[in-house]
């Protein structure tokens, strides 16, 4: 089965490393991405059989907290934080799980990881399987 993919992080340079990612695991096609919360919320419904939503929460216009508020009511898509800001522990990852997000994986570099894939890639494809079996 292909798991249909959105990517919402406000810098373009993540949205790129973010999608070459995905796009390399052959069960995952990326068929969506947007640069704050207010335009992935604009798309929702042109993708009704989105499976999976990869979220940073830092965005300018409507951040991913404020994206969950509205999403989960509008999607059954599974929702993976994808963060600098929500390591485990956090206000932010606390307030994003009472929220609805399914898992939580901080970016390796900061808010612009160019070493996504090799830092985190293994972690973030296991936790991506996990939360759609679940």
């Amino acid at each position: 089965m292909m798991h249909k993919v959105m990517i919402v992080d406000d810098s373009a340079m993540m949205r790129v490393v973010i999608s070459n990612f995905v796009s390399s695991l052959p069960e995952f096609r990326v068929v969506a991405s947007a640069e704050n919360g207010k335009v992935a919320l604009e798309l929702l419904p042109k993708f009704p059989d989105l499976n999976l939503i990869l979220l940073d929460i830092e965005m300018p216009g409507m951040n991913g907290l404020e994206f969950l508020r509205h999403a989960k009511m509008r999607t059954r898509a599974k929702v993976i934080i994808l963060s600098s800001v929500a390591s485990a522990g956090s206000k932010q990852a606390a307030e994003a799980r009472s929220l609805g997000a399914d898992a939580i994986i901080t970016k390796p570099s900061g808010a612009v990881s160019m070493d996504l894939a090799d830092k985190r890639g293994a972690e973030l494809a296991r936790v991506m399987s996990r939360v759609l079996a679940a």
